[in-house]
């Protein structure tokens, strides 16, 4: 069906002038930001109403193909069980449900089964619910948890007594959702949010049976470049209140046994110092950048003296290896590592009688510690997987050195077998001369030929890093014919810190540089062609998608824009939008001048000019905390203004969902299903 037969929508046009640094740009959309405009839901429907018409004919096919996805997942599942102050914790989900159970057994695991939360029950009531940081008391009687209703991140925290069932009448509005407890089991420290912006701004404390306006301001962050959080160290020793910006933290503490007391500094803030803290035994261990550790060290000092200049080092600063974190147990120390680019685990015994290596053995992977809440046990739990292994849990016992696989996932389909599919990491050359790592995965029949289809994914922000992982849903992907490729950018942390720094505020460009130049070896090494290569990334990662159509719109021939940022300059220049004001850190502060125009060379909605763009498909959520709806409604109507070409163009608005799109645990399988669809349309994979 051509676009021409059905009405495509057009947002009218009103002049908004917005001047800085004597520069002058011209929003003629400006005013699609006002949600509570009739004339701007308005044109939201049409919006929809137009992608649902248009795509109509692949109706049936998303439908099947949601089915397909959905029937390799298993629906009465459960998590591995882990053990928290005597008892032992699991989610599980029932055959039908969209929601988890959550419930725990008292010492051991065939005792009988206490329901904690039911969410399907929970839920049935709202168009979108989120249960979120579940905080045990330390005497096992109470929860308190966190509920959105709106998808807009905002929580209210309740507490359910959990002998009793009942759910007290403390309602703290306006949280992160997250709590801790002091030891006293009445205390409860939280953060809240600032309602307009939505930054985490305050430390509150809370006495049980009490209503919210009783409670105690602990600690304000009144820098609007920062947020804060509170939690309780492993050790259930200390409360923590951590200050942080993209670049900076600080850390104060407070024994848990007396919460009315002062929280005390372990170091002040100074520009540029990020550091987290451990506890163990009477010292403080603190992974930190500072004295120029771009990839951080470890460090210790005494509970004592926690000033910086009492730190003492543990583990040096290496060029060549990221220390992403540590694990404490009672005797040993595991040490979490990323050395080009791939994960590792080093174990370390307290009395340095053994250091050694957890074994790894792909060529491109994931690993992740888990949970680890038990202090006095020789068991470390991590998960591990690969683009073609799915996900694992993985008990390895750090005396013995034995590995004892606890769950690997299920795939439900009797056809899929592992060996059937291929992965491998290649690397591309940008401008600058850098080589860029891409994991890619495709079924072993699949050839690489200029008409082969494939779907490059990046994110590259805020040092987020994508690791090559396992998805049964993805297979629906590989199946028909696709292959899948994950670009490092520059922005991630995939080659260390510095990989990070070098895709961020003056050098965020490397970002879609590197994209575009990933983009073009896979042209150049016949993986497939400007008519086959398609792009997708979501959020900071849908800016890049926004970036790359103007730059290199002819090297893709569709797009998948989710909740992309792209209206960069405009957003940033907005304190009042939630999370402006820490993002400085990461974009640069364009009331700078440098900085303004930094931004405003590369910003989607800026640089859109009359030319042709690729098949596109922009979805969003008019909830969205994140990314404000009228980012991508704003670049949609310009690029419907704009635009030389008769190419697809899609705007998706979930009306009712927020920037993670909808909830429950099959609901989001539909956008994914809406998402594949549009490629296989494109490539004319009917079935």
């Amino acid at each position: 069906m051509k676009d021409t037969q059905i009405t495509i929508p057009k947002a009218k046009q009103i002049e908004k002038k917005l001047v800085k640094h004597d520069d002058t740009r011209i929003d003629n959309y400006y005013w699609l930001n006002d949600k509570d405009n009739s004339e701007v839901i308005e044109y939201l429907n049409s919006e929809n109403a137009y992608y649902n018409e248009m795509t109509a004919h692949t109706k049936k096919f998303q439908d099947d193909l949601f089915i397909e996805m959905k029937s390799r997942i298993k629906e009465d599942d459960s998590s591995i069980p882990y053990k928290l102050n005597g008892y032992w914790y699991v989610v599980r989900f029932e055959k039908g449900s969209e929601y988890p159970i959550y419930v725990r057994h008292k010492e051991k695991l065939d005792a009988p089964e206490e329901l904690l939360f039911d969410c399907n029950a929970m839920a049935k009531d709202y168009d979108y619910f989120q249960l979120s940081g579940i905080s045990i008391s330390p005497d096992n009687t109470m929860a308190a948890f966190g509920v959105d209703t709106v998808s807009r991140r905002q929580y209210d925290i309740k507490i359910k007594n959990l002998i009793t069932n009942e759910v007290y009448d403390d309602v703290i509005n306006n949280t992160t959702g997250s709590s801790t407890w002091a030891n006293d089991n009445k205390t409860l420290f939280y953060t809240l949010k600032n309602p307009t912006t939505l930054r985490s701004e305050k430390i509150m404390k809370h006495v049980v049976g009490t209503k919210q306006d009783k409670d105690k301001l602990v600690f304000e962050e009144k820098d609007d470049t920062f947020g804060v959080s509170v939690y309780k160290s492993k050790s259930k020793k200390y409360i923590m209140i951590q200050s942080y910006s993209t670049l900076t933290t600080e850390i104060q503490i407070l024994n848990a046994n007396t919460p009315n007391d002062t929280f005390k500094l372990i170091q002040k803030r100074v520009r540029g110092l990020d550091y987290g803290v451990s506890h163990y035994d009477d010292n403080f261990y603190i992974v930190t950048n500072a004295d120029g550790a771009t990839n951080f060290k470890l460090m210790k000092t005494s509970e004592l003296n926690t000033e910086q200049k009492y730190w003492e080092e543990v583990i040096p600063h290496r060029e060549d290896v990221l220390l992403e974190g540590i694990d404490i147990f009672k005797d040993y120390l595991v040490i979490n590592e990323r050395v080009n680019g791939l994960s590792k685990f080093i174990v370390k015994r307290w009395d340095n009688t053994e250091t050694y290596e957890l074994p790894f053995d792909n060529e491109t992977y994931s690993a992740d510690s888990l949970t680890n809440l038990e202090f006095d046990t020789s068991i470390f739990q991590y998960g591990y997987n690969s683009l073609t292994t799915p996900y694992s849990v993985i008990d390895f016992d750090l005396k013995t050195k034995s590995k004892t696989i606890r769950k690997e996932q299920e795939v439900l389909d009797k056809s899929f077998d592992k060996d059937n599919y291929v992965s491998e990491r290649i690397w591309a050359t940008a401008p600058d001369g850098e080589k860029i790592p891409m994991s890619i995965v495709y079924h072993k029949n699949t050839k690489k030929s200029p008409n082969t289809p494939v779907l490059q994914y990046a994110y590259g922000s805020y040092g987020s890093t994508i690791d090559p992982y396992f998805s049964s849903i993805r297979l629906s992907l590989l199946n028909r014919g696709f292959i899948y490729v994950i670009a490092h950018v520059r922005g991630s942390e995939y080659l260390g810190r510095k990989w990070y720094d070098n895709g961020k505020l003056l050098n965020k460009k490397n970002t879609f540089n590197d994209f575009i130049a990933c983009s073009k070896y896979l042209i150049a090494n016949n993986y497939t062609s400007p008519q086959h290569l398609y792009a997708m990334g979501g959020s900071a990662g849908g800016l890049l998608m926004g970036v790359i159509v103007n730059l290199a719109p002819e090297i893709y021939n569709g797009i998948i824009a989710a909740v992309p940022f792209v209206d960069v300059v405009t957003t940033m220049l907005d304190d009042s939008i939630p999370l402006t004001t820490g993002e400085y850190d990461e974009w640069g502060n364009p009331n700078d001048k440098v900085y303004y125009e930094y931004m405003k060379s590369y910003s989607p909605y800026d640089n859109v000019t009359q030319k042709n763009y690729p098949n596109m498909l922009v979805t969003t959520g008019l909830h969205d905390s994140q990314v404000q709806y009228f980012e991508p409604a704003k670049w949609i109507a310009k690029l419907r203004e704009m635009k030389t070409d008769t190419n697809k163009l899609y705007f998706d608005i979930n009306m009712e969902a927020g920037h993670g799109g909808a909830s429950g645990r099959f609901e989001g399988l539909k956008e994914v299903a809406k998402e594949y669809v549009f490629l296989f349309d494109l490539e004319n994979i009917q079935h």
